[in-house]
């Protein structure tokens, strides 16, 4: 989420200075391997949210570097937490819009970021409207309102106009929502393709299981009564992780083909939602990385207080590999790359609205201040190699090209440190600023931050930012999406 999330930008829809480095690292590293690219997915990087089907929220591709930067604003009349692009060079995003918090598909021209088609989709649940990826066709795959998992494809007229229009349509309402009686109990929140072309999904009230898209079956079990899942899944060739709110599951399938457990890790999920997150418990979709596969290890955060700890599990076993305090709170994954996990703070994040179901918050409010920590894993455990004050508006992504990672960074109105304690865009018209901010990954260093601009639209609510290639970087958020290039 924002996850990451992103999350926030539906739930939004609806309604210098900063370092400071505590230990040293090599002047340069290199990060990486990549987690293997899944063949029924997109390109490496711009399939998913999280760049892959391992949410490394890393990519092979260069950022738009440390150097001037054209960011030009497209006003969509919607929050757009998903930026994809397929091999065939078109971006597309999963929006929501402003007016009935109902998802919409956009097909942007590659060359300026312009809408070129756009598809409307049946309403449904909060994270039906927000995770979404690219399969190898080219094609947007999400489950819609009326409990579909849909295929959608895009095609050029011969007039020259663009379309979208849904290739495929799969029921799966049944199989989401046998554990629960039927009807309308349960709806999916994520979905992500394994590595025998099975679509995964998880559901809302915990739920998981695949569509077989051979057969059109579906199959899904329930992982505990009473858990519920608030982040996307991530896959990796040695099954699929799911994060509720209590544990962090590995599924793959038995030798009937029905969903089984592999392993279930149960965290500390302290005694409220923090301020700064949408649900009580982790705000991390499951992180696999490694220094040799590049899928060793998953990581979480946990929500423990009153610091949040990262937890990394061996992938094949589930056995902890270390737990380290990180965070005072976060709603975004880790970045993983190698032996390095990346961890972002969103505590006190100010979102302009909450979910219904979210809950108190303990504390029941707090400052959003930020920071971001660099923890590798080490032959006896995992060790903070670096802790800045870089206050995160976003999802940050890490380039295994250039060794950067990119964000973007609120400044509160009456200064460093004081975002939330006003709603943007209040003290008389003085409102938060928003930077495009490029930091070195070995030492966390700040090398070079640009202003985006200081009003409501360039809230970038903690979604995610998506490099595609040519340098371009795509960020969403509250009512439409930047593109932004070298200068």
């Amino acid at each position: 989420m924002f996850e990451r999330l992103s999350r926030a930008t539906v739930v939004a829809a609806a309604g210098a200075t900063l370092l400071l480095t505590v230990a040293t690292s090599p002047a340069s590293a290199t990060f990486g391997p990549l987690p293997p690219a899944d063949p029924y997915l997109g390109p490496v990087g711009t399939a998913t949210m999280h760049g892959d089907a391992e949410s490394s929220d890393s990519t092979p591709l260069p950022g738009p570097g440390t150097g001037g930067i054209n960011a030009d604003f497209h006003e969509e009349a919607a929050a757009c937490p998903t930026i994809l692009q397929g091999a065939d060079g078109f971006p597309q995003a999963l929006c929501t819009k402003i007016t009935d918090r109902s998802p919409e598909v956009l097909l942007l021209d590659p060359n300026s970021g312009n809408t070129l088609a756009t598809l409307d989709l049946t309403k449904g649940s909060l994270l039906g409207g927000v995770y979404a990826y690219l399969d190898e066709q080219n094609r947007m795959v999400t489950v819609d309102g009326s409990g579909n998992l849909l295929r959608i494809g895009h095609q050029r007229g011969g007039d020259g106009s663009w379309t979208l229009s849904i290739a495929s349509k799969t029921p799966v309402s049944q199989a989401v929502t046998a554990h629960c009686g039927g009807g309308s109990c349960d709806e999916v929140a994520a979905v992500t393709p394994d590595y025998d072309g099975r679509v995964w999904f998880a559901t809302d009230n915990g739920a998981a299981g695949y569509v077989d898209p051979a057969t059109g079956a579906a199959r899904a079990i329930e992982l505990a009564p009473g858990e519920t899942v608030a982040n996307s899944i991530s896959s990796a060739p040695q099954g699929v992780s799911i994060a509720t709110d209590h544990a962090l599951y590995q599924l793959n399938t038995d030798s009937s083909g029905n969903p089984q457990i592999l392993w279930r890790q149960p965290y500390d999920r302290g005694p409220a939602r923090k301020p700064g997150q949408l649900s009580w418990g982790t705000g991390a979709t499951p992180t696999f990385f490694g220094p040799g596969s590049g899928t060793e290890y998953v990581a979480i955060t946990d929500n423990a207080a009153p610091k949040e700890n990262l937890l990394v599990f061996d992938t094949a076993t589930g056995h902890s590999v270390c737990s380290v305090p990180a965070i005072d709170g976060t709603e975004n994954s880790p970045i993983g790359s190698g032996n390095s996990l990346f961890v972002a703070s969103t505590y006190g994040y100010p979102y302009p609205q909450l979910p219904a179901n979210a809950g108190p918050s303990q504390p029941a409010s707090a400052s959003f201040t930020g920071g971001m920590t660099r923890i590798d894993v080490t032959g006896s455990g995992c060790s903070v190699v670096w802790t800045d004050t870089v206050p995160s508006a976003a999802v940050p992504r890490l380039s295994v090209a250039d060794g950067k990672i990119y964000t973007i960074a609120r400044y509160g109105a009456l200064g460093s440190g004081s975002a939330g304690l006003l709603p943007s865009g209040s003290a008389g018209g003085v409102a938060d600023t928003y930077k495009f901010t490029v930091i070195d990954a070995a030492t966390g260093t700040v090398d070079s931050a640009q202003s985006l601009g200081a009003t409501t639209v360039q809230d970038t609510l903690q979604m995610v930012g998506t490099i595609a290639p040519g340098r371009v970087q795509y960020q969403g958020t509250l009512s439409g999406l930047f593109r932004i290039t070298p200068r």
